[in-house]
């Protein structure tokens, strides 16, 4: 198989087996077709007005001042009289999208939405907006709009400011709730003078929406202990002060509206949310008005044993923790609207006041919602799953439904009020579980096909190993050991049984891909299990010991590898050991400079895996400092070079002037974190330029020489020029840090090379990345070749999580972007951070790819060794990955699974890009001749 066929089969089946966790794991929940429930009796209230503080902590709102006072005056005078309060549970990820529609759906979005888009659904779903009469919205761009998508009718009305105002460097981001309230305001004056709008806002079944960004701006622009987020929160409580007495005053004291006031996610210290930290998933619910219990002052300790309770001072009040879901069928009960077809909340009796039969006839409605999407859900799989492999959920069975529904109705026809609440929330318990059994029921038998896939793809390139890069003994007649037509034909009838099988369960079109796909896999495994008998005849040549030796070592490896992504400590570990390895190899004796250079860059790299991923405080002092640092290193690598390879002109010149640029862009990110502790915003001229530096990052280097350390050089500067800009603090040292350990590692592979009698060794300086390879010197691979491709493994794990996890969404500082802009938007700024990620890979594979071209090896052989030691990460994580226990351990072994693979499918792409960035040039101006010596 050639090269680029290889490539290319090899990065469809790794997207499959990449997408393959999508289907398993991330696919939507929602089932279509339910008939919307509403209780039958009459409502407490006709209107609710729902207020969101995005960003807001629970601990935020609830602890006192200092001197015993609140910085919320009026809601800390509602939980304490009018209203009951309690902690809103989020989930993972603790973003503003799921957040929102868990308050006002009623159930999780899956992960892979929040990837499709922040504005659009790419699911349409039911929420109490679409369900209600009229809903009147104000607030962000960013949230609105795709819940006034979603309706249907025309009856959802939002009012949102431009998305410039979302300005991480504006002077006071609180300005965007002032805006909330103003609107509001003035939406009532007018509704007094229009009659229309006046005789709309007077029916009932109507909701009042109010977003609040300034409280999650000021908090990522000034952390949540600033006072500008804490000022903001008391803004936030005037400001709701003033809408109920508008609204009070507006529909006449009638005691008909009821207020929510919550949020949809927290905050960290350091300023950011997505993961599940108890600072990002505990939120503020306070509830009151028409139909919500007063508050309940109690006596004995209360169930909860977080300790919160006595730091808010709020002991002797009655909590009523929820999960955040809960909080759309508590509206819907409030205001006698469905509740919405897809929610999963179950109902929060404790925070109605109201009779035991309304409370019971509500439970009732929400059991029969859920059960409705628990019938659609067992239907659909029914009819795609043959009758006799068929399973049904044993606890909801069709006939144990019917007895639920019936010995409900006789409870309430018997006014035994708490037995029948009782059951419907036992009801809902099951339904609930069987929902996740149907919406998992495929679970095992797509991840067989996954693994049989991996499997067979990890045997093929260990055969293709074999047989084209190591030296067997070869035996001509072993190749026809299976008859290529019998194997033809068996493979035909195995997918044709497959292809059956999955028409007869109307399976959708990716189970056919994840279940034909090991099929061709397979096929070419056993075609080449000639191989195999090579290897084992070619077994009493070989150093076993030495092999077996090497193998423990390796699988030791990628065990300490897969430990650091739970541990980011092991890296250290992983260094300290790999500092060792030129004293236990002996080459410590045959090169002491290079060997010492080898001890002291792992060690200087090991710090920084035991820095603190989150919650660093910027010092911008230290990205000056690594400016200073490779600027350094340049001038003493020029230096040193002068003589060994002078340099033209010109190269000379772009040289300089790169390392002027990597000067200005230290100043550049000085500059603009200055402006922006100063509230002056970002200068017009430093947005400018750190665009330009982005773009250029990749072009610049194509100017220089393709000399193997001076393409190097030009690449480097080029990089960490942008990195300079990225960069908040003692992250920045980290891409100089790595060059150097992987210029030594250039240098010290030359050694062992050396050492193990390799004929034809060229001097470093002297090579060529541009140069055509010489075949007649390409060799074979060697034992020693299996221990560079996992150190090239291990220092892309390195560069990956050497600065911050980023399996966990809150390890991203928004700060770091602030050079290139710092008005909201999530997919710019999620890509900046990506690319700051990607800069220390491309330092690391063009380093693999001159160690490939300086010890004579072609490409494809140490990159199939890198794909093997990976794709056995990924099958080890496949396995890892969990749907129980907490939802950020669900989370994490997903997120896991899935950086791995992307590592192995990014790394194919890289490959080509490095290859591209190390040996081709563009040549702007003509050059006259240069001769080396």
């Amino acid at each position: 198989m050639r090269m680029i066929t290889f490539f290319l089969v090899g990065l469809t089946v790794h997207v499959v087996f990449f997408l393959s966790i999508f289907d398993i794991y991330f696919t939507s929940p929602l089932v279509h077709g339910m008939t919307p429930k509403a209780t039958p009796l009459t409502p407490p209230a006709s209107r609710l007005v729902l207020v969101v503080a995005d960003g807001l902590r629970a601990d935020s709102l609830f602890t006192p001042l200092p001197n015993g006072s609140s910085r919320t005056p009026y809601l800390r005078s509602i939980i304490e009289e009018w209203g009951t309060w309690g902690v809103s549970h989020t989930r993972v990820p603790t973003e503003s999208r799921p957040g929102h529609v868990a308050l006002i759906a009623g159930f999780y979005e899956d992960v892979s939405a929040v990837a499709k888009g922040w504005k659009e659904n790419p699911v349409e779903f039911d929420s109490v907006f679409n369900e209600s009469r009229h809903t009147w919205c104000w607030g962000s761009p960013d949230i609105l709009p795709m819940f006034a998508k979603g309706a249907t009718g025309d009856h959802v009305y939002t009012y949102t400011y431009p998305a410039m105002e979302e300005d991480f460097a504006s002077t006071d981001a609180s300005r965007l709730d002032s805006w909330v309230f103003t609107q509001v305001k003035s939406f009532f004056q007018s509704a007094k003078s229009n009659s229309t709008l006046k005789d709309s806002l007077l029916e009932d079944k109507n909701i009042l929406f109010l977003h609040l960004l300034g409280i999650d701006t000021n908090g990522h622009a000034h952390r949540p202990m600033s006072q500008e987020y804490l000022d903001n929160i008391g803004l936030v409580d005037r400001g709701v002060t003033e809408l109920v007495s508008m609204v009070e005053d507006f529909f006449g004291h009638d005691g008909k509206t009821a207020y929510v006031f919550t949020s949809d996610h927290g905050m960290t210290n350091w300023g950011s949310h997505g993961a599940g930290h108890p600072s990002e998933t505990l939120t503020p619910l306070v509830v009151w008005g028409a139909g919500v219990q007063n508050a309940q002052r109690v006596t004995e300790p209360q169930l909860y044993k977080d300790g919160y309770l006595q730091d808010w001072k709020l002991e002797h009040l009655r909590r009523v923790d929820v999960s955040q879901a809960d909080i759309a069928p508590l509206m819907a009960s409030l205001i006698g609207i469905p509740i919405p077809v897809n929610s999963v909340g179950v109902l929060p009796l404790l925070y109605l006041n109201n009779s035991d039969q309304f409370k019971a006839e509500s439970m009732y409605t929400n059991a029969i919602q859920v059960l409705e999407q628990f019938k659609m859900k067992m239907t659909q799989k029914k009819e795609t799953t043959l009758s006799f492999l068929f399973t049904p959920f044993q606890q909801l069975t069709e006939s144990k439904q019917a007895e639920f529904i019936h010995k409900a109705r006789i409870l309430m026809h018997l006014e035994k009020y708490e037995d029948a609440i009782s059951l419907c929330q036992s009801l809902i318990s099951n339904a609930l579980e069987g929902l996740v059994y149907y919406h998992t029921y495929d679970r095992f038998f797509l991840g067989c096909s996954v693994v049989l896939g991996f499997v067979g793809w990890t045997s093929y390139v260990v055969l293709v190993i074999l047989k084209t890069h190591a030296s067997l003994n070869r035996n001509p007649s072993v190749l026809k050991q299976i008859p290529s037509r019998t194997l033809v034909r068996l493979c035909i009838c195995v997918t044709v049984v497959i292809t059956l099988f999955l028409l007869i369960q109307r399976s959708p079109i990716t189970y056919y891909i994840y279940c034909l796909l090991p099929v061709p896999v397979w096929y070419s495994v056993l075609k080449e299990s000639g191989t195999l008998t090579d290897l084992i005849r070619s077994a009493p040549s070989l150093p076993l010991w030495k092999c077996f030796g090497y193998f423990v070592l390796v699988a030791f490896g990628i065990e300490l590898l897969v430990v650091s992504f739970f541990h980011r400590a092991m890296l250290t570990v992983g260094l300290v050991v790999l500092s060792l390895w030129p004293m236990l190899s002996g080459l410590f004796g045959k090169a002491k400079f290079r060997s010492l250079s080898w001890f002291l860059g792992c060690l200087c790299l090991a710090a920084f895996p035991l820095l603190p991923v989150v919650g660093r405080e910027p010092n911008i002092h230290l990205v000056t400092c690594a400016g200073v640092l490779i600027l350094f290193t340049s001038a003493c690598y020029l230096w040193s070079s002068q003589h060994r390879t002078p340099l033209h002109l010109s190269d000379r010149q772009q040289f300089v002037t790169q390392m002027l640029h990597v000067a200005v862009c230290a100043y550049i990110s000085y500059l603009t974190h200055s402006s922006l502790q100063q509230k002056q915003g970002l200068p017009l001229l430093n947005q400018i330029i750190s665009w330009i530096t982005l773009a250029s990052s990749m072009l610049v280097p194509l100017l220089s020489s393709t000399r193997l350390f001076h393409r190097l050089l030009s690449i480097f500067l080029s990089l960490t020029a942008t990195y300079l800009l990225l960069s908040t603090g003692s992250e920045a040292l980290f891409p100089p840090v790595l060059s150097w350990l992987m210029f030594v590692w250039i240098n010290i592979e030359q050694e062992a090379m050396i050492a193990q009698g390799v004929s034809g060794k060229q001097e470093l300086s002297t090579i060529d990345f541009s140069a055509n390879i010489d075949i007649t010197k390409i060799r074979q691979l060697k034992l020693d070749d299996i221990r560079r491709s996992y150190f090239f493994v291990f220092f892309i794990i390195t560069a990956f999580f050497g600065t911050g996890n980023i399996a966990s969404i809150n390890s991203f500082d928004p700060a770091s972007v602030y050079c290139f802009l710092t008005v909201f938007n999530p997919f710019i700024m999620g890509g900046l951070m990506m690319w700051k990620v990607i800069i220390p890979f491309i330092i690391v594979m063009c380093t693999f790819e001159t160690i490939q071209v300086a010890t004579q090896l072609s490409s494809r052989s140490l990159f199939l060794i890198v794909l093997v030691i990976s794709d056995l990460m990924a099958l080890h994580f496949f396995f890892l990955v969990q749907d129980y226990g907490s939802w950020l351990d669900i989370g994490t072994s997903i997120s896991h699974y899935v950086i791995v693979m992307s590592m192995a499918i990014f790394l194919m792409l890289l490959s080509v890009v490095t290859h591209i960035l190390t040996s081709r040039r563009i040549i702007l101006w003509r050059r006259s001749k240069m001769h080396f010596t």
